[in-house]
C-alpha cells in the first residue's frame, strides 16, 4: 500500500488474523511474517505478499486516521479530524485533560472522558508505544491533503483486491484527486483488475484502456509509476 494509507486501511484483515490467533492487538500486524499469513481464508502467496507490502507502506499514517483506527470510545472519523486539527500531535492528545478537551468545539463531556480514559489505560499506551517502535510514522493531515498525484485521472474497479476493500480503494483514489466510475468508457484512464474480474476488464481491453493489477495499482497510489 502507498505511504499515505493508514492502519485503518488494513482493518478488514484484522478480524481473521485475530480469530486465527495470528495477532492479539492492532500493533501486532506490523510484526507479521509471510508464513503467518499463507493458509488464511483467500490468502495465498501472492495475496500474502500484497498484504505485507501494504503493511509496510501503512506505517506512514495521518494523525486523524490513526486516532480513528485506535477505536477510542466516542471518536469517529469526524471527531478524529477535529482532534488532529486542534491538538496537532498524538502526544498532546494523550496528555490532554478532560477540561482541555471540553474546550474544543464539538467535544462534549462524554467524549472527553472517553478519550482521557482510553489513554490512561496501560495496555493502550503500550500498544501505541509498540506501534511507534515498529516504525509507524505519524504525519499531519495537512501534509496528506497535498497529494494530488491522480488529479484528473478516471478509474474503474473490477474484481476483488486482497489488501483493501472496494470502498477503501475508491477513497484512496479520490484523496489523490482522481475519480472513480462504475462503467468503462474511452475516457477511462485505468481499470484496476482484482481477482475474479467482471466484463469491465474485457471492455477495457476492447477500448484500449490501460489495466492495472493490484501490485501495479498499489505502486501507482504510492507514486511508483
Amino acid at each position: 500500500m502507498c505511504q499515505h494509507e493508514s492502519i485503518e486501511l488494513l482493518a478488514h484483515q484484522v478480524g481473521p488474523l485475530l480469530a486465527r490467533g495470528k495477532i492479539s492487538r492492532v500493533s501486532d500486524i506490523f510484526h507479521l511474517m509471510r508464513d503467518n499469513l499463507i493458509g488464511l481464508d483467500r490468502m495465498g502467496p501472492k495475496s500474502a505478499d500484497n498484504l505485507l507490502r501494504a503493511i509496510e507502506h501503512a506505517k506512514r499514517v495521518p494523525l486523524s486516521r490513526l486516532l480513528f483506527a485506535l477505536g477510542i470510545p466516542e471518536v469517529g472519523e469526524h471527531t478524529a479530524d477535529i482532534l488532529a486539527t486542534q491538538l496537532k500531535s498524538l502526544d498532546a492528545i494523550m496528555r490532554a485533560e478532560i477540561d482541555d478537551l471540553e474546550q474544543i468545539p464539538e467535544i462534549g463531556p462524554r467524549t472527553a472522558e472517553g478519550i482521557v480514559d482510553y489513554f490512561a489505560r496501560k495496555e493502550n499506551r503500550e500498544m501505541i508505544s509498540d506501534l511507534l517502535t515498529s516504525g509507524v510514522s505519524i504525519t499531519s493531515d495537512e501534509e496528506e491533503k497535498s497529494d494530488r498525484s491522480l488529479a484528473g485521472k478516471k478509474f474503474v474497479l473490477t474484481g476483488t483486491l486482497s489488501t483493501m476493500t472496494r470502498s477503501e480503494a475508491t477513497r484512496a483514489i479520490k484523496e489523490r484527486g482522481g475519480d472513480v466510475s462504475s462503467s468503462v468508457s474511452s475516457k477511462t484512464d485505468y481499470v484496476v483488475v482484482g481477482e475474479n474480474p467482471g466484463s469491465k476488464a474485457t471492455k477495457a481491453q476492447q477500448l484500449g484502456v490501460a489495466t492495472l493489477n493490484e501490485e501495479e495499482f498499489v505502486s501507482l497510489l504510492g507514486g511508483g509509476n
